[in-house]
């Protein structure tokens, strides 16, 4: 299973340059045909070595990366953070609104520890409000998967007369806290690879889409 451990160790969060905004092609006069990969940018202490790539597919955006994890062992308090700037141009004579972030983990914490999983979703460098909380504290004793469908509240992203380019953010933080669980234990959260036949997707973005 793929990895993810967060936990926000500040309030302040790095701002992300976009490395490119990729076009989508409308193809019917009723939808959008997707099928393209989307460049990602990203930095912070989790995101792993290599690519992050975001990959359009119908009427979901899915981001792809290898793993996002914390371990803590006694007595250590582990904190990773990852944060993803997803560029997209929405071509014209659409109407687009995007409707649900989606991900799913799992958490490990022995007696004494505990730990934290905090996501925030950006729409061009400002927060976007959740109708649910994304965010999510694992007490001691908890030992199971989660999963988390997140609908946000934004307005649409309207190109009717002409293409809008959009970066979408994802910042997300995972803390482990071991400082009291037995010794030979850890604290362990993570974010886990949604099934998906797209590589290892840890989020999805989901989207409502209409010709004008």
């Amino acid at each position: 299973m793929k990895i993810l451990t967060s936990i926000i160790s500040s309030l302040t969060l790095l701002s992300l340059n976009v490395v490119g905004l990729s076009q989508v092609q409308a193809q019917t006069q009723t939808g959008l045909i997707f099928d393209q990969k989307v460049p990602v940018s990203f930095s912070g202490t989790g995101c792993p070595p290599g690519k992050i790539e975001g990959v359009l597919n119908g009427d979901t955006l899915s981001v792809t990366f290898s793993e996002f994890e914390a371990k803590a062992p006694r007595p250590r308090v582990i904190s990773k953070s990852c944060n993803l700037r997803i560029g997209l141009t929405v071509p014209s004579g659409f109407n687009i609104q995007p409707v649900s972030v989606n991900y799913l983990g799992f958490a490990d914490v022995p007696t004494g520890g505990s730990a934290d999983l905090n996501v925030r979703i950006l729409f061009q460098g400002r927060e976007v409000p959740t109708d649910v909380n994304p965010n999510r504290t694992f007490p001691a004793g908890f030992s199971d998967v989660y999963s988390k469908i997140v609908p946000i509240t934004l307005n649409t992203i309207n190109a009717c007369k002409n293409p809008v380019s959009s970066v979408f953010g994802i910042n997300s933080t995972v803390t482990a806290r071991g400082t009291n669980i037995p010794t030979g234990q850890e604290t362990q959260i993570r974010i886990d690879t949604i099934d998906t036949t797209i590589d290892d997707v840890l989020f999805q973005i989901k989207f409502e889409y209409n010709p004008c």
